[in-house]
């Protein structure tokens, strides 16, 4: 099924992310942990790409395998810095042949090790191909407090619209933490005629080293309620994945609470974390 058709639905959506592993001897525990996560019946789950595309192959077969015998709507992630347009019509392609209708467009990162390839500079690019290679639903990202290397807001909410004009049918957003954040970049967008879904994107505090090196990657704004959770139980781990569970719930239940109707938890192939966030929101989502 199409994801845009699955956005048009009545009610509040529930999606789940997530990643390959870096070699596939790590595959069976990727799998069992994706498959615990399906169990949930979100309304689909994407499948990330890895830096530069290097594990393109275990995304293809994650979202194949997933949507046959678990019969979840799969997003695989397709980025294009790193990739030869050959490599991108294979993976299109490849999608198409797994019976996969739906791609999320992305530019990507370069690993560190990497260099990019100049076939493509930008989404938009990678876009234009998907359309010419198939019928797929296209995603796109977004940077609720502009994209890192975006020279202003302004800018980035220009190329953003440019983005979704060359084809993109929905949208999700860059993790963020604090919902006044996400309240203005939609006030933004839609005065910007940008008219498709919105997914909020939303990751639960679970390590406090890995959620410190992704703040300073990305840049995300953290309120200082936040940063006192990180510090206060970063030796704690069980309090600390608790504490987080709770923030990312009460996050939610704000966003629901101001109309906010798609939310998509980058899980980190947590099901444990998954499992209780669904588990908190079910009476709310229910009653919606």
């Amino acid at each position: 099924m199409k994801i845009s058709e699955i956005l048009k639905r009545d009610g509040v959506t529930l999606s789940f992310e997530v990643f390959p592993p870096k070699t596939h001897d790590k595959m069976d525990v990727v799998i069992e942990a994706a498959e615990e996560i399906a169990k949930l019946k979100p309304d689909f789950m994407s499948v990330t790409y890895g830096a530069g595309g290097g594990t393109s192959e275990y995304t293809a077969e994650i979202a194949k395998r997933l949507q046959e015998e678990k019969g979840v709507t799969m997003l695989p992630h397709l980025t294009c810095v790193s990739s030869t347009r050959d490599h991108v019509k294979k993976m299109i392609s490849v999608y198409k042949e797994y019976g996969l209708e739906n791609i999320m467009a992305l530019r990507g990162d370069i690993p560190p090790e990497g260099t990019p390839n100049h076939d493509y500079k930008y989404a938009t690019d990678l876009i234009a191909d998907i359309r010419e290679g198939g019928d797929f639903c296209i995603g796109g990202a977004c940077y609720p407090e502009g994209h890192p290397q975006a020279p202003s807001r302004a800018e980035d909410l220009k190329n953003l619209k440019t983005k979704v004009d060359a084809g993109v049918d929905f949208l999700t957003t860059q993790m963020f933490f604090d919902n006044e954040e996400f309240f203005d970049f939609m006030y933004r967008v839609r005065e910007a005629d940008i008219s498709v879904p919105v997914l909020a994107g939303i990751m639960p505090i679970t390590n406090a080293k890995m959620m410190k090196r992704s703040i300073e990657m990305s840049g995300t704004k953290t309120p200082r309620r936040f940063l006192q959770i990180i510090d206060f139980f970063e030796d704690r781990p069980d309090a600390l994945r608790q504490a987080g569970i709770i923030y990312a719930t009460e996050q939610i239940i704000d966003l629901i609470a101001h109309g906010v109707k798609n939310i998509h938890v980058y899980s980190m192939n947590k099901p444990d974390v998954a499992r209780d966030i669904e588990k908190n929101l079910a009476p709310v989502i229910g009653s919606m």
